[in-house]
C-alpha cells in the first residue's frame, strides 16, 4: 500500500511504504458464534440455553486449561446478551452493529480485565465505582476478568460484594487456568463451567478445514503431529501451524519433526523395544542419536509417556482408545504382551519425571537416560536379547518383624544376626533375611528412647554430613519395630534420597553412637498409602491409643499397610 503525502521541506512530495503485518492465525480464525466453538459443547449448550431463555446469571467462572475457549467462549456470550436479533435463538447473529463492534474490539460494554498486571485493591475498587454506571452501548455491560487468580487476597475481598449483588446491567464473567487458588467466596457466588482439553480428532478435523480455506499446503501426518504438540489446546495447534506453514513451502513430517524438535515415532518404538530386550547399550545410543539430531529431550520424554500410555491402556483392555492404526496399533500390542503391568507404571513415572526434570539439570540428556536405564533395570522379563544386561538392584527391603528360621532337626527357632551399619540390606540367597536386634532389646520404650535424643541424633549425623542431617532433619521417627527405625517422610524424593548411597549408613552409625544400639532403618512416605492393603487374610487390629501406630495415623495422616497375622487371641504375629 502506497501513501503519497504533501511534502513539507524543499521536496515536492515523498513516498512512504506502509507494510500491513499479517493477523495471526489464531486471533483470524477465533470462533465469532456458538456454532464455530470446538470442543466444549457441554458449556456451550448451557450458556445458548441461558440466553435463548432470558436466564443469563450475573457472574460465571470459566476454569480449564490453556487455550480451550474460555475468553473467546465469554466474548461470544457478550455478544449474545448485547446483540439486536430479534429472536433470542438467534443470538450472537454476528452481522449486527452490537456483534461487529464487538468482533472489531470496538464496543465500549465489553470490558476485558487482565487480573495479572491489574492485580491490587485499587483496581478493583476503581471497578467497583464504575459499574454502576449504565450500559453506554448495549444492554448489559460484560467484564471478563482474565487469570483472575492472579488478583490478591485485598482485591478479592473488595469483589466479593459487587459479584453477590451486582447492578442489574452487569455480568461477570471470571476466566482462570487454576481454579484452586480461587477463594471459596468468589466461587460460591459464580456459576462454574469447566473447559476440558479439546480431543485430537477435533483439533486435527478443526485444522484440515483451516488449512483447506487457507490454501496451505501440510501432509496429514504432519497434523497430526501438531495436534499431539498441542495437547488439548487449540490455541497453540494453530500458533504451531502458523509458524510452519510461515514459510509458504509445503510441509511434511520430516520438516514438522525438526521444527518442533520431536523424534520420530521409530525412535520411540524402539526406545521401548530396547527396555523390553534389556539393551541398554542399543537404548543408550538411540537416545544420544536422537537428540544430537536435534530433539528436545524433555519432548522426548513426553514422547515416550504417550507411548506407554496407550501400552497401559491395551493391558487394561482398553485398546480401542489407543489413537494408532495399522502396524503401529499391532507393535503396541505385541510390545504390550512383553511388559508387566509393573514394567509399564514403572517406566510412566520414570519418563515422567524426566520430562519435569529435564529443565533444571545442567546435563539435559541425562533424566531421559536415567529414565531409560530405571526402566530397563526394573523389567522383569526373560534374559536380553543383545548388548548390556543390567542386573537387578539390591535395594533396602523393610522387615517388619525378626525372620525365625526352625532347625530342621531340632525344631528349635533362632534368630538372624543384625543388619551390619544399621542398614537393612538384602541377603544374598532368598531364604536368608537380616534383620535388626530382637524386639526385646528396646522393648516399648524404643520410640521415646529415640525420641528423647533426636537432637543429639542429628548432631552426631552432621559430623560424618550435613547433608545427610538435613535429610534427617526432614523427617520424623514413627516407630521402632523389632531392631528397625521407621522414619516417616512426606516428599517421595526426600525418602528416595535417604534410602541411597550412604546417607542409610550414616544414620546408622549417629543411633549407635547416641542410644548405644544397633538400629537398622526404614523409610516410608506419610500419607500415601491406600487402607484396605492388608492383603488376603489379615485383618487390621485395634490401634490402642497413645501408642506410635496411633500416633502415626492421628497426626502424620498415616494409613496402616502392612500387618502380621492375626492369631486366635487378637494379637500380632510375627
Amino acid at each position: 500500500m502506497r501513501l503519497h503525502v504533501g511534502a513539507v521541506s524543499h521536496l515536492d512530495r515523498f513516498e512512504v511504504r506502509l507494510s500491513v503485518m499479517a493477523q495471526a492465525l489464531y486471533r483470524k480464525w477465533r470462533p465469532q458464534t456458538w456454532d464455530e466453538t470446538v470442543g466444549q459443547d457441554h458449556v456451550v449448550q448451557t450458556l445458548r440455553n441461558a440466553v435463548r431463555s432470558g436466564h443469563v446469571a450475573h457472574a460465571y467462572i470459566f476454569a480449564g486449561p490453556r487455550g480451550t475457549g474460555k475468553t473467546t467462549t465469554a466474548r461470544i456470550l457478550a455478544k449474545a446478551v448485547n446483540c439486536l436479533a430479534g429472536s433470542l435463538s438467534d443470538r450472537p447473529c454476528d452481522i449486527c452493529a452490537h456483534c461487529l463492534a464487538v468482533k472489531d474490539g470496538r464496543f465500549l460494554d465489553l470490558i476485558e480485565i487482565d487480573a495479572a498486571s491489574n492485580t491490587s485493591v485499587e483496581d478493583v475498587r476503581d471497578l467497583r465505582d464504575k459499574i454502576n454506571f449504565a450500559p453506554n452501548q448495549g444492554s448489559y455491560k460484560v467484564y471478563i476478568i482474565d487469570e483472575v487468580h492472579m488478583l490478591s487476597t485485598a482485591a478479592f475481598n473488595a469483589l466479593l460484594k459487587t459479584l453477590e449483588e451486582p447492578p442489574a446491567h452487569a455480568i461477570f464473567v471470571l476466566a482462570t487456568t487454576e481454579v484452586h487458588k480461587v477463594p471459596a467466596t468468589v466461587l460460591s457466588r459464580c456459576q462454574r463451567h469447566e473447559f476440558r482439553r479439546i480431543p485430537l480428532t477435533e483439533i486435527v478435523k478443526q485444522l484440515g478445514r483451516l488449512v483447506e480455506s487457507e490454501g496451505m499446503a501440510i501432509e496429514p501426518e504432519a497434523l497430526n503431529l501438531i495436534g499431539r504438540q498441542a495437547t488439548g489446546s487449540m490455541r497453540d495447534a494453530i500458533s504451531l501451524l502458523d509458524q510452519l506453514t510461515s514459510t509458504g513451502d509445503r510441509v511434511d513430517l520430516r520438516m514438522a519433526q525438526e521444527v518442533l524438535g520431536t523424534a520420530t515415532s521409530e525412535t520411540v518404538r524402539g526406545l521401548i523395544q530396547a527396555a523390553i530386550d534389556r539393551d541398554t547399550a542399543a537404548g543408550l545410543t538411540l537416545i544420544s542419536q536422537t537428540l544430537d539430531g536435534g530433539a528436545d529431550p524433555r519432548q522426548l520424554a513426553r514422547q515416550v509417556v504417550d507411548y506407554l500410555r496407550g501400552l497401559l491402556l491395551m493391558k487394561m483392555d482398553s485398546g480401542d482408545l489407543v489413537e494408532a492404526q495399522g502396524e503401529t496399533k499391532k507393535l503396541m500390542s505385541r510390545q504390550a504382551g512383553q511388559m508387566s503391568l509393573d514394567d509399564v507404571l514403572v517406566a510412566i513415572r520414570a519418563f515422567s519425571r524426566a520430562a519435569l526434570e529435564g529443565r533444571a539439570t545442567w546435563q539435559p540428556s541425562l533424566p531421559l537416560e536415567l529414565a531409560f536405564v530405571e526402566t530397563a533395570d526394573k523389567r522383569s522379563g526373560s534374559e536380553p536379547v543383545g548388548g548390556t544386561r543390567v542386573e537387578p538392584r539390591r535395594e533396602a527391603r523393610p522387615i517388619p518383624a525378626p525372620a525365625v528360621a526352625a532347625d530342621e532337626e531340632t525344631g528349635a527357632a533362632s534368630h538372624s544376626p543384625p543388619a551390619e551399619g544399621g542398614v537393612l540390606r538384602e541377603a544374598a540367597e532368598p531364604d536368608q533375611v537380616e534383620t535388626g536386634p530382637p524386639a526385646g532389646e528396646l522393648g516399648s520404650a524404643g520410640l521415646q528412647q529415640v525420641s528423647g535424643r533426636w537432637r543429639d541424633i542429628l548432631t552426631a549425623a552432621r559430623k560424618y554430613d550435613a547433608r545427610t542431617q538435613a535429610l534427617l532433619n526432614s523427617s520424623r521417627p514413627l516407630g521402632v519395630e523389632s531392631g528397625v527405625l521407621i522414619l516417616g517422610f512426606r516428599s517421595d524424593l526426600l525418602r528416595e534420597k535417604m534410602e541411597k548411597g550412604h546417607n542409610a549408613d550414616i544414620v546408622g552409625r549417629a543411633l549407635t553412637e547416641v542410644i548405644g544400639v544397633p538400629l537398622a532403618l526404614r523409610c516410608v512416605l506419610v500419607g500415601s498409602w491406600t487402607p484396605g492393603d492388608e492383603g488376603p487374610g489379615r485383618a487390621t487390629p485395634p490401634v490402642e491409643d497413645g501408642g506410635m501406630v496411633a500416633t502415626a495415623l492421628r497426626e502424620l495422616g498415616g494409613h496402616i499397610v502392612d500387618v502380621g497375622p492375626v492369631a486366635p487371641d487378637g494379637e500380632i504375629s510375627g
